[in-house]
């Protein structure tokens, strides 16, 4: 089973070095590696053109203008040849060189049409500042304030071919959608493995600060809405409520400003 690891970055010098390390130290063998920039200007090209050569064909790349990360994650689906897609964006890396392997014997176990973990957020230094704990998933579970954490959602290839990828025009709700779509309209099978996947650095734009958990929330609202699913009156409360229980220091984390 091949897995194709989407990863989207635009002036990514600073972290991108991680986010390839971490796919090349990956014991799992059968991965391709998918880079998707954003015509960068600040050496992210360059740094890509280096690790192509030590991904020894298993990398494919492009740089060119997009319309934003959504239109550049479309890009690399259609770039891929796995029979599973997941996406390490140029924020994150994996928590270590097994997780694919993880992954792989997941599917592998289970039959599933998709996987997925713990995450956990990390500041500048790298302290953990907020972990993301799965749980499976059942039917209504996302009207309650549920869903995968999206760095940990690895899927089948077919999904995407039947469902369709992110819809831009929802912003950055657009992961969550295509989430909302999948499982909770068309109820793919999805398994939960009690397993730290990712770590993922703070400071994007869905990451932190209450405005953003109110911004989020308000497409959360139209992704229900465009799906035809019910958007229960309590669900901006069980939300919040779920990032809470997750948080590590919650008043610093609600006072960020993104």
């Amino acid at each position: 089973m091949k897995i194709s690891v989407i990863t989207v970055c635009y002036n990514s010098i600073a972290t991108l070095q991680d986010t390839l390390e971490s796919i090349l130290q990956q014991t799992y063998p059968d991965v391709e590696s998918i880079v998707v920039d954003g015509a960068s200007k600040d050496g992210t090209v360059e740094l890509i053109e280096k690790y192509s050569h030590q991904f020894s064909g298993r990398m494919k790349w492009l740089s060119e203008p997009d319309k934003g990360i959504y239109d550049a994650m479309n890009k690399g689906i259609g770039m891929a040849t796995g029979d599973v897609i997941g996406f390490l964006n140029a924020d994150d890396y994996y928590q270590d060189e097994n997780v694919l392997k993880a992954i792989a014997r997941a599917f592998a176990w289970h039959g599933t049409d998709a996987v997925h973990g713990n995450l956990h957020y990390i500041n500048g230094v790298r302290d953990t500042v907020r972990t993301w704990r799965g749980t499976e998933y059942s039917p209504g579970s996302f009207q309650r304030g549920w869903s995968p954490a999206h760095p940990t959602f690895y899927c089948k290839k077919g999904c995407f071919i039947r469902y369709g990828g992110f819809d831009p025009s929802i912003g950055s709700a657009a992961d969550f959608e295509l989430m909302l779509r999948f499982i909770e309209k068309n109820r793919i099978s999805t398994t939960y493995i009690d397993r730290d996947m990712v770590f993922m650095r703070t400071g994007g734009s869905s990451t932190s600060g209450l405005r953003a958990i109110l911004r989020n929330t308000r497409q959360n609202k139209q992704a229900f809405r465009k799906n035809n699913l019910p958007y229960p009156w309590h669900y901006d409360i069980s939300r919040i409520f779920h990032k809470i229980l997750s948080l590590k220091s919650p008043f610093l984390y609600f006072m960020e400003k993104k």
